[in-house]
């Protein structure tokens, strides 16, 4: 069974920020200031989103496009108007 790759992203992009907050929050001054953690945890998610999920966002991005392709393959507004089929 092959997951949707929307899910494959998503879980990915929520470790990739979650992973950096849990080891952050290992040191004292980031238990007591948790915002500048959540900070850092979210901009180094960030950069391993950007360097390693190049491939699950390029697929994320193709089923979108063609779940959209699919849906607007009918015969245009135009072609109805005037009566004609594509």
């Amino acid at each position: 069974m092959k997951l949707p790759p929307l899910l494959v992203y998503t879980v990915l992009r929520l470790l990739a920020f979650l992973v950096p907050l849990g080891i952050l929050w290992l040191f004292p001054i980031f238990r007591e200031y948790w915002w500048l953690a959540a900070l850092f945890a979210a901009l180094i998610g960030m950069s391993i989103s950007l360097l390693f999920l190049r491939a699950p966002l390029s697929d994320v991005s193709r089923q979108l496009h063609e779940k959209r392709a699919a849906r607007t393959a009918g015969p245009s507004d135009e072609d109805v108007e005037d009566g004609r089929e594509a």
